[in-house]
């Protein structure tokens, strides 16, 4: 594990990055000896988070369809229609929760004003993709036809997600906007999202591979879990064995290095040849390589509909330059972007801030511009 040396806080990201290791290790040993699963350990310990109440916010539980969501909704009166953040949690669809983004989701409603529906979709992988997408569609259909019994503005709907979360906002964002005789999203709010799995060796995978929280080997081993219960060869897909030579070409011009600006590979970065293409491996990644699952792989003519978007990257996060790649591709296609990035920020730095040990004083004043980012609209 290593600490960033300009961390301003780095004795309590040590202690928070232990914990986490400590939590998948116990996880994993749990599941060799053949008690539970990894994640059912991971998810059983998140559920013992005691939730912190809000006095300016209505907080209830409802069901839209077959899925669960949480409400938030402030407790103050309002002229209009309230606009509303649709938010997807992380957690890369196996182990994250309403209840254990409960401080995430009550600092959007809090500091926007604004109505927040966070959805509890189905976990991977009892429920394999793309049961997650599927879920959030389906919120988005009921919120749209219902939206005057919530006090929703339909044409005020901004979608948000961090990480995995991340991904299926932009995701069911570009479906959206591509689609006939629906109201199109008005903004979307991306923290640090995962949006690609064709090249684990950009320069932030190479640099930030061991900061916690999201080390580069994890991140492909949840990823690939999500995908498949098969034993798998991590590190070959990490040095790119699943991508067929003619799918490598034809995204070099939206996924490659040359696309990073120089100034962030200067803590070191050095172009690599791609191992041996496995078949195996491809079979196994093959449904990574979609556009809903990877959003960078849309074809531009969805990219130049896409709306107004914040994007979050943080300097120690091995998605940054995921990030770095979107925001590229965004403001080629005539996309406003506002872009946040966090010098001494890393993987889950916005992550239940008001839960002692896990707040960081670099994630508020990030909230506090997400915030007026959303009042726009």
């Amino acid at each position: 594990m290593d600490i960033p040396p300009d961390c301003n806080e780095p004795f309590k990201l040590s202690f928070f990055g232990l914990m986490v290791n400590a939590t998948f290790c116990v996880g994993s040993i749990l599941e060799t000896l053949g008690i539970c699963k990894q994640m059912t350990f991971v998810r059983n310990l998140i559920s013992l988070l005691v939730l912190k109440k809000d006095p300016t916010l209505h907080i209830r539980d409802a069901q839209f369809g077959h899925v669960p969501v949480r409400i938030y909704e402030p407790k103050s009166s309002s002229s209009e229609k309230r606009r509303c953040v649709i938010f997807f949690h992380g957690g890369l669809c196996m182990f994250g929760t309403t209840k254990c983004y409960s401080y995430v989701c009550r600092t959007i409603a809090r500091e926007s004003e604004s109505i927040v529906i966070d959805i509890e979709y189905r976990l991977a992988p009892a429920h394999p993709f793309p049961a997650q997408k599927i879920d959030c569609i389906t919120v988005l259909e009921h919120i749209q036809k219902e939206a005057e019994n919530y006090g929703v503005d339909p044409n005020r709907i901004i979608l948000a997600g961090d990480s995995s979360g991340g991904t299926m906002a932009a995701a069911v964002c570009h479906i959206l906007v591509a689609m006939k005789d629906v109201v199109k999203p008005r903004a979307q709010v991306l923290i640090y999202p995962l949006l690609q799995s064709l090249d684990f060796s950009l320069p932030s995978y190479q640099q930030n591979k061991s900061i916690p929280m999201l080390y580069r080997k994890r991140a492909v081993k949840l990823g690939v879990k999500y995908i498949t219960e098969d034993t798998v060869d991590f590190d070959s897909i990490i040095n790119g064995a699943h991508v067929p030579d003619e799918l490598r070409v034809r995204y070099r011009k939206w996924i490659s290095a040359h696309h990073i600006p120089d100034e962030f590979k200067v803590r070191g970065y050095v172009p690599l040849e791609p191992a041996p293409f496995s078949k195996k491996l491809y079979e196994v990644c093959k449904i990574t390589f979609q556009a809903d699952f990877s959003p960078l792989l849309v074809e531009d003519g969805i990219i130049r509909q896409v709306p107004e978007t914040l994007l979050l990257t943080c300097e120690y996060d091995v998605l940054r330059d995921d990030g770095l790649l979107y925001k590229k591709r965004l403001e080629d296609n005539g996309v406003p972007v506002t872009w946040l990035h966090l010098k001494n920020g890393f993987h889950g730095i916005m992550f239940e801030g008001d839960k002692m040990p896990f707040s960081f004083k670099d994630a508020k004043p990030a909230w506090e511009s997400i915030a007026s980012f959303i009042k726009k609209f």
